[in-house]
């Protein structure tokens, strides 16, 4: 009997009766699955906001992890990208069951996460040389794309700039659109994590460092950058980091900004969309970044 953690099941509050569904049926997946791949749970359950993972060993007895999670479109786009990624800078894939999203995934330690190194500029350095190696992967056709995330964003930016009453805030949000409207044309083929944090950076024995949870989508290497720019927040490394990321990239600095921008966008308008104010840490970034052209 495989239980759930209070954590995990108060997810549903993100997914509504799709959440629901997903815990109550959660222990009899993970029982269907240990059967079909023949697999032996040997440790602690882990979770996340939205997925269970399960340490097994294999018949064989390699070690793996079983990883169950809600589907939906950033989800449904795992598989696909750590297929074509193949290990080279990601977890490897061992099996998938399409229908349900579920996953077999080889093992990493998760003991030594990139989270716990002291040095956050090592850090920072360690998550764009991941992403030098995963960009060089083309995004398939039928990847959720960058060109459609940024139209959607801009059609619902009026509504929400009527949502911030702070008039700074609010134009600096209108900054952020107004940059992403300038390279919306362009949005890149690339296939990117999205979310590549020092937390989803395990090491192994095979590779100093791994990503893993990638959220994938077709799209400019520069959408790929925040994550480590808003990790561990200091306003005053903001530029160093972004200056590193696109140092070891060999991005152009200003297309770079202006997709930066646009991930500070897609927060916003989730903040405010939700009832929030915009999170004052994204609304730094884009004023340590603006006016930067080299």
């Amino acid at each position: 009997m495989i239980d759930v953690p209070a954590e995990l099941a108060a997810q549903e509050k993100y997914n509504k009766e799709a959440g629901r569904a997903f815990i109550a049926a959660l222990p009899d997946l993970a029982a269907a699955f240990l059967h079909r791949w023949n697999l032996r749970v040997t440790g602690t359950s882990m979770h996340g906001v939205s997925a269970l993972v399960l340490p097994v060993d294999r018949a064989d007895g390699t070690p793996a992890v079983l990883k169950l999670q809600i589907r939906d479109h950033e989800s449904e786009g795992e598989p696909i990208a750590l297929r074509l990624w193949n290990g080279d800078g990601a977890v490897r894939l061992l099996d998938h069951d399409e229908p349900t999203g579920t996953m077999l995934l080889e093992r990493l330690d998760a003991s030594r996460m990139l989270a716990h190194r002291p040095d956050v500029h090592e850090g920072v350095l360690v998550i764009a040389r991941l992403l030098a190696h995963l960009h060089t992967t083309p995004a398939p056709e039928g990847m959720r794309r960058l060109g459609d995330i940024a139209r959607s964003m801009l059609e619902r930016t009026p509504a929400a700039l009527d949502r911030i009453p702070d008039p700074a805030a609010r134009r600096l949000v209108a900054d952020c659109a107004a940059a992403v409207r300038e390279v919306a044309d362009e949005p890149g083929d690339r296939l990117l994590h999205w979310d590549l944090h020092d937390e989803n950076v395990l090491a192994a024995d095979r590779a100093p460092w791994l990503a893993i949870d990638p959220k994938p989508l077709a799209g400019d290497p520069g959408f790929d950058l925040w994550p480590a720019l808003a990790n561990n927040f200091d306003a005053e490394d903001v530029v160093w980091r972004f200056d590193a990321m696109t140092d070891v990239l060999a991005l152009d600095r200003a297309r770079a900004r202006a997709w930066t921008y646009g991930r500070v966008l897609q927060n916003c308008l989730w903040e405010t969309e939700d009832g929030r104010p915009p999170d004052e840490a994204d609304l730094e970034i884009a004023r340590r970044l603006r006016g930067r052209t080299t």
